[in-house]
């Protein structure tokens, strides 16, 4: 399955990639779901989920004896506003070629 239809990005940055994490784990996700959904190796997604864990961009629960991973309020509040400021880039974008990278439309629907 590829999310970003058939042009992917050449490169992912930081926000981009936190931004696809916390649409993976807004209802829930294991780690492995995570890593294989977003795309990222065992050691970026540990990297990548330690630090959201530390921010509380994302919160660790157990469910049924696993861990899962779901993305807190303030995580949905920081994808809402990627969300809106990718849109003000595209509209931008569309306007003049400046070459913005733009989020795969996965990430920029509404939630």
């Amino acid at each position: 399955m590829n999310p970003w239809g058939s042009n992917p990005p050449k490169r992912r940055d930081k926000l981009f990639i936190v931004a696809e994490i916390l649409e993976i784990t807004r209802e829930g996700s294991l780690k492995t779901q995570v890593m294989y959904r977003a795309n990222l190796s065992f050691t970026q997604l540990n990297n990548y989920l330690n630090f959201m864990l530390k921010i509380n961009l994302l919160e660790k629960v157990m469910r049924n004896e696993k861990e899962i991973y779901r993305a807190t309020e303030k995580g949905t509040k920081f994808l809402h506003r990627y969300r809106e400021i990718t849109e003000l880039l595209k509209t931008e974008s569309e306007n003049s070629k400046n070459n913005v990278k733009i989020p795969p439309p996965h990430l920029l629907k509404r939630g």
